[in-house]
């Protein structure tokens, strides 16, 4: 199986508008900045995001996304499959047309591997790599600029668990 990039910038942005949507929304455009994703690569993933029921937007000025359910009922499989990234290790797409329209040798180990991923990505929650993020030290990463303004201002206490 192959995450392609689409999957892993999903992720990363859902952990992303996690650590940083406290009370307000997140823009899109800071998510960019943060973590070097284009912008409109991720406003067609949020769009992909936005209709599967894992964030909603907020319009005009101070709009933004936030997430539509809470962080531990958010899993990583959910985000992946609601960009269209498909979970299968097999040749095939699961259609048992492998070899010359007949199912291959190792179809069936494949698509063990298939249910093993799933199963695994389906037990991670959002709530659980945001708070690893946190005990990395990670934290929230603030704007650079700030540093030459000053402090930085308050940043909201993540969901609890």
């Amino acid at each position: 199986m192959r995450l392609t990039t689409k999957g892993r910038f999903a992720v990363t942005a859902m952990i992303d508008v996690a650590m940083h949507g406290g009370s307000a929304p997140v823009a899109l455009a800071a998510v960019s900045s943060r973590q070097k994703i284009s912008l409109s690569y991720l406003e067609q993933l949020f769009g992909k995001l936005r209709r599967s029921g894992l964030v909603e937007s907020v319009r005009g000025p101070g709009g933004g996304y936030h997430l539509a359910r809470p962080q531990r009922e958010v899993s990583v499989a959910d985000i992946i499959l609601a960009v269209d990234e498909p979970i299968d290790a097999t040749q095939c797409g699961g259609k048992e047309n492998c070899l010359d329209d007949r199912r291959c040798m190792t179809h069936d180990l494949w698509m063990s591997l298939n249910a093993h991923i799933f199963s695994f990505l389906s037990a991670v929650t959002l709530a659980e790599l945001v708070q690893q993020q946190q005990a990395e030290g990670v934290a929230v990463l603030r704007d650079h600029r700030h540093a030459a303004t000053g402090p930085a201002p308050p940043v909201p206490a993540a969901e609890t668990l």
